[in-house]
């Protein structure tokens, strides 16, 4: 039926379709389970049925196994039988093998397009957050953009928000005035910070051409969704970045995506795999951005689906706005995993014919408790189900498979070379040489002034042959008060305070224009 995806079969012998309403896949969802359960076949499929109904699809490859979504399955592969057999039980009459329209994308650019965002973008919450920033230091990296945007410096790449922080640095205590206080303790932190980020990979995050939406949002010709896959199996070697840029394309759809209200089908679907890194160390002000998102982003026509080990890694208040749930086997080994699981079963609608604690605990690989938002929005009653099998290859391509995919790609070409143009680090590096230049010009002007002065008063000196010296009036002696003045300030100029004080009327005169 084209209002829902097939999901599995449930109720006696499994024999009862258990559908996902599309109308309601924007109200969120949760797949959860221990390891080796069969979540990632879970997403898997559910990417294959909302790609086959015209929904694009964004999910990242954590273990390098979802590639295979690219692929179609094939009747000589090892489960093909158990596949075929699994497929009759459950009354998946149609069940074939196909290969589904992906992208793939990869932060580093090597196993996908190369992806991007610019630092301004980001912005300094979630910015702060990757660089694990005390509330002091957040507060410094505050004003660093608040000066991008007053002074006219972009920051698109790191290289661009080290030279800011340096500037803001040696321009501390004006701005302290401000803004508030800015240490040089602060600051260096930030650039540390800065430099870790780096020889993680971070600074290819940062960048243009900077990452399109529109691109992750596209429909094939057919009327399937493309399925975005984002390559995190290397990107899993610095959980902060992966879970940081996954926040910023949450927040880039909040802002960016009109309201529509409720469609017959999401714009887009988000599958967020790993989702404990998420919430792991994160200041209240940050889950909290992130359960308004979560609240108010279905009415943009994105359905978020939380993909972790235990409901419990999920705060409880965004917990309460996941209505489509797929819950696999955890294992209760301790008190506390006891405790875990009841808590989990008590989230659920009972079922009459099982306990759901008992199920949570007994399900199998590839079998689920579950249970989908009906009309109304009302949650379906909890149901053990066997997953529907995939139709695409399980398991990862291989690499010439994937280089064909990518060269394939709609967006092939776009994002695969940087983009350089004026930032703030070529900005400021205009104004440093422009100072330096100044400074040296006042150098000069001071040399000449002392050296015309030396010839003038030896010129004074010499009387055309008398051995007799001119006695010179007090006036004509004594320097007046504005020649004082002068040569005060022209020292000035030519010293460490006047490079401050020209770097000061050059950053004025930027401001002005």
């Amino acid at each position: 039926m084209s209002d829902r995806i097939f999901i599995g079969g449930g109720g006696e012998a499994y024999a009862e379709p258990q559908c996902l309403l599309l109308g309601y896949a924007n109200r969120h969802g949760l797949i959860a389970g221990a390891t080796g359960t069969g979540k990632s076949v879970t997403l898997q499929i559910m990417a294959e049925e909302f790609s086959a109904a015209g929904v694009p699809v964004f999910l990242s490859d954590v273990k390098g196994d979802l590639s295979g979504l690219a692929a179609s399955g094939r009747a000589d592969q090892k489960l093909h039988e158990a596949f075929a057999l699994r497929a009759e039980k459950i009354g998946f009459s149609d069940y074939t093998y196909s290969a589904f329209p992906v992208t793939f994308w990869d932060l580093f650019g090597v196993s996908g397009h190369p992806v991007r965002t610019t630092v301004s973008d980001m912005g300094p919450l979630l910015l702060a957050r990757l660089l694990e920033l005390s509330e002091a230091q957040e507060g410094v990296l505050n004003i660093a953009f608040r000066v991008s945007d007053e002074e006219g410096l972009p920051l698109l790449d790191l290289r661009d928000l080290q030279a800011l922080l340096v500037w803001v640095g040696e321009n501390a205590d004006t701005l302290t005035l401000r803004y508030g206080n800015v240490s040089s303790a602060s600051i260096g932190t930030i650039q540390r910070r800065l430099l870790v980020l780096e020889n993680q990979g971070g600074a290819k995050l940062f960048g243009e051409p900077a990452l399109d939406l529109a691109d992750m949002m596209q429909v094939d010709p057919d009327g399937r969704g493309r399925i975005n896959i984002l390559a995190a199996d290397q990107l899993m070697s610095a959980p902060k970045l992966y879970s940081t840029f996954l926040l910023w394309m949450l927040s880039e759809l909040f802002e960016e995506l009109p309201e529509v209200g409720d469609l017959d089908k999401p714009k887009l679907v988000f599958f967020f795999d790993e989702a404990h890194l998420l919430f792991d160390g994160a200041p209240k002000p940050l889950v909290d951005k992130v359960e308004q998102v979560a609240r108010l982003i279905r009415s943009k026509g994105v359905g978020i689906y939380f993909v972790t080990q235990n409901p419990d890694d999920v705060p409880e208040d965004i917990l309460g706005q996941l209505g489509n749930r797929v819950q696999h086997a955890l294992r209760a080994f301790t008190a506390k995993d006891q405790k875990q699981l009841r808590l989990a079963a008590q989230t659920y609608r009972d079922n009459p014919r099982f306990s759901t604690e008992d199920a949570i605990r007994e399900v199998g690989v590839g079998e689920a408790v579950t249970s989908m938002l009906e009309k109304k929005g009302v949650p379906g009653m909890v149901e053990r189900t066997l997953i529907r099998p995939p139709g695409s290859q399980l398991g990862p391509i291989s690499d010439d498979v994937r280089r064909a995919v990518r060269a394939a790609s709609p967006v092939a070409g776009k994002y695969e070379t940087l983009l350089d143009r004026e930032s703030a680090f070529e900005i400021l590096s205009k104004r440093s040489e422009a100072a330096a230049k100044a400074a040296e010009e006042a150098d000069a002007a001071e040399a000449k002034l002392k050296e015309d002065e030396r010839e003038f008063r030896s010129a004074r000196r010499y009387d055309g042959g008398s051995t007799k010296t001119t006695t010179r009036s007090r006036t004509a002696s004594t320097p007046s008060f504005g020649e004082q003045m002068g040569k005060t300030v022209l020292k000035e100029l030519t010293g460490t305070t006047g490079r401050r004080i020209v770097r000061g009327i050059l950053g004025s005169l930027f401001k002005a224009r």
